[in-house]
């Protein structure tokens, strides 16, 4: 079988946590978190960035620094993983969902301003496959009615929209490095903050609401309890894993990109044809290959061909079911405006297999027995 995924790994993974072991710092914060802590600043140009033992996670820490409270409003696609609603839901914010453009499946910019009410709080546009948002826009609507930005750039790192990294443009980032992800710790996630003046506050919530970061600094001479907090720190073990990984950042993005690459080129004749759609890249956008997906007829179709491919050994799963359709969703937002694209496309689209280290036999193996199903 031909997974879908397989979780990113070099070989030198194993000798650096061995080595955070041998440091004896094992915790959070360890020497392994602080070079990727500057990596990931001076990749993006970020002020600050802190590894979070989630995305999710990073999400909540965000939503808490933006002082969500009950009856606030946050808008943001249906279509996303349920994370990027619960940090809100979370804080007692209503969700207010709007559809999707169907050539990124990216939140559509044009719904945006029509759905913010004097409850409307935050924007939380979501980077689907690595493919940046409107950002100009989305900002310059924040701006104007004054309200906060928050990226859900979990499937974007090493992504960019006009040579500005995905994450760093917001008011605030949230990357994941789950396995599932193009760089992985196992579980793991990080927050970009924009603002410099917001950094020791979220030093502060993630360090349970104690000041042990100035404290660390030498900055104080002892730490205590300052505020509300939690324990958002991974293992120095886990920010090992990440760091073998990042060391070689371009050579994992430049793979994927080879693999996404032959999957675009492969299937442009079926696309010519009407049989399916390819993933779309806008000009100003530089994507880091996180998934190649098609898009079928209509879910019949797509059901019909995920089903062949397993047939013929291979792991190709759709994504999303809209938020706005799900129990939880329908309890904690609404749809504003019609859904006329979301569950639509949501219906159609499915992943190939795509991860670092794909074969091109295997990628042959999934490229001809796609064309096979439409030609049988």
């Amino acid at each position: 079988m031909i997974p879908f995924n397989v979780p990113p790994f070099l070989g030198t993974e194993p000798d650096l946590i061995m080595q955070a072991v041998k440091n004896q710092k094992i915790c959070g914060d360890g020497p392994f978190t602080k070079q990727c802590h500057q990596w990931l600043e001076e990749k993006t140009g970020s002020p600050k960035a802190l590894l979070t033992t989630s995305c999710t996670h990073a999400l909540e820490m965000a939503a808490l620094l933006l002082h969500i409270q009950p009856g606030d409003e946050v808008i943001l696609p249906s279509f996303t993983f349920c994370s990027t609603a619960d940090a809100f839901v979370l804080r007692g914010a209503k969700l207010v969902f709007v559809d999707i453009r169907p050539d990124t499946m990216n939140i559509d910019e044009t719904k945006i301003e029509d759905a913010i009410t004097d409850k409307t709080k935050a924007i939380v546009p979501v980077h689907y496959a690595g493919v940046a948002c409107e950002m100009d826009t989305i900002t310059e609507i924040a701006r104007r009615h004054n309200l906060a930005v928050v990226e859900d750039a979990a499937q974007a790192v090493m992504s960019e929209y006009k040579g500005q990294a995905l994450g760093a443009i917001g008011d605030y980032g949230c990357y994941s490095f789950h396995e599932t992800k193009n760089y992985s710790m196992g579980e793991g996630g990080a927050l970009l903050i924009k603002d410099p003046e917001k950094i020791e506050e979220a030093e502060i919530l993630r360090e349970k609401g104690t000041n042990r970061s100035v404290f660390l600094r030498g900055q104080i001479d002892k730490y205590t309890w300052v505020d509300h907090g939690s324990s958002y720190l991974p293992s120095d073990m886990n920010a090992a894993y990440l760091w073998a990984q990042l060391q070689e950042a371009e050579k994992i993005n430049n793979d994927r990109l080879a693999s996404w690459n032959k999957y675009y080129v492969a299937f442009a004749e079926l696309e010519e044809k009407g049989y399916v759609q390819r993933p779309i890249i806008p000009d100003e956008c530089k994507h880091n290959a996180h998934m190649f997906y098609l898009k079928a007829k209509d879910l019949e179709e797509r059901t019909a061909l995920l089903s062949f491919l397993k047939e013929n050994d291979i792991l190709a799963v759709f994504h999303y079911i809209p938020l706005h359709s799900a129990p939880a969703g329908k309890r904690f937002g609404r749809f504003h405006g019609t859904d006329e694209v979301t569950t639509r496309e949501s219906d159609r689209l499915l992943r190939l297999p795509m991860y670092y280290g794909l074969s091109d036999e295997d990628i042959n193996k999934v490229i001809d027995t796609v064309i096979r199903f439409y030609h049988k």
